[in-house]
């Protein structure tokens, strides 16, 4: 039997894909301009949104390889941007997987925990997410000069430092997966104890796989954080060799010229750990969020 949908139904749905494909060109316009930046020959941020010629010297020179000029000059690339890109990927995976471990213990601990000052740390840890980052960059300065007298390694230009500085900001990630596991009842970790787990064993093997889905999420957001932070990383790196990409595409913008097809062809290169780390953590997250807290 034939279903008859009414007429202002059929408009409501019509309405509706509408709204979701300009919807979509509004988020995908700024991308397609960057890309054809990235393909125009010369440095120039106008122009067409299809380039009438296609030219690679922006992307060889973001890949490191020799450039021939209009006059015919080979150009080697002084700037090291795959460089940048790894040590990008090495900041922002190191500082994610500390976000990860700290947090997680942290807010079990919130969560599960009973002590004095509970509530006082918890408001505290809000309180200090509400400044923003950029009003300590002295203070984040003048600590971490003072720590490189007493060990190099956490000191100004290393990537060990950043790493330091990016894992302080864990406490927005303590109170999202403490809200996490206030959701799974404290009755399945309790029954594991019944069972002979040790209160470490209840924690890694019972309630670990069930916020699996909420750690994913974390550490996408941390990794997406490191990568795209640009005011820490200009204050505490200075050799061109340790930069990341966020704090090493500054050079692109001198005062008197704008390279800005380089500078596209190598925001691009930037965003691919991204997409990469995302295609990577989805599957894990949506398996646990289809499987629900309570799989056996």
């Amino acid at each position: 039997m034939a279903i008859v949908i009414d007429k202002s139904q059929r408009w409501r749905v019509v309405a509706a894909h509408l709204f979701l494909i300009c919807l979509c060109a509004l988020v995908i316009f700024p991308l397609l301009m960057v890309v054809s930046i990235s393909l125009r020959p010369g440095n120039f941020a106008t122009g067409s949104l299809i380039p009438t010629t296609i030219s690679l010297e922006h992307w060889r020179f973001a890949l490191g390889l020799p450039v021939t000029n209009a006059d015919g000059q080979v150009i080697i690339p002084d700037l090291p941007v795959l460089r940048w890109l790894w040590n990008s990927v090495k900041v922002a995976t190191l500082s994610a997987t500390t976000a990860v471990l700290l947090s997680t213990t942290a807010a079990y601990a919130f969560s599960r925990m009973k002590f004095g000052g509970k509530k006082a740390s918890l408001v505290g840890l809000m309180l200090m997410q509400m400044f923003p980052t950029i009003l300590a960059l002295i203070a984040i300065h003048a600590i971490f000069s003072r720590l490189g007298h007493t060990f190099p390694a956490f000191g100004i230009d290393s990537p060990w430092a950043l790493v330091l500085a990016y894992s302080g900001g864990i406490a927005l990630h303590i109170w999202t997966i403490k809200g996490f596991y206030e959701t799974i009842p404290a009755e399945i970790e309790e029954a594991a104890t019944v069972d002979g787990a040790t209160p470490w064993q209840a924690f890694w093997r019972v309630l670990l796989p069930m916020a699996l889905p909420i750690i994913m999420v974390i550490f996408l957001l941390a990794f997406i954080s490191a990568v795209n932070e640009y005011p820490v990383a200009s204050i505490l790196l200075r050799s061109q060799d340790q930069l990341t990409m966020a704090a090493g595409m500054k050079q692109f913008l001198y005062q008197q010229r704008y390279l800005w097809g380089d500078f596209a062809a190598a925001a691009i290169l930037s965003g691919l750990p991204i997409a990469v780390v995302f295609i990577l953590v989805q599957r894990w997250m949506i398996s646990g969020l289809t499987a629900g807290a309570n799989k056996g």
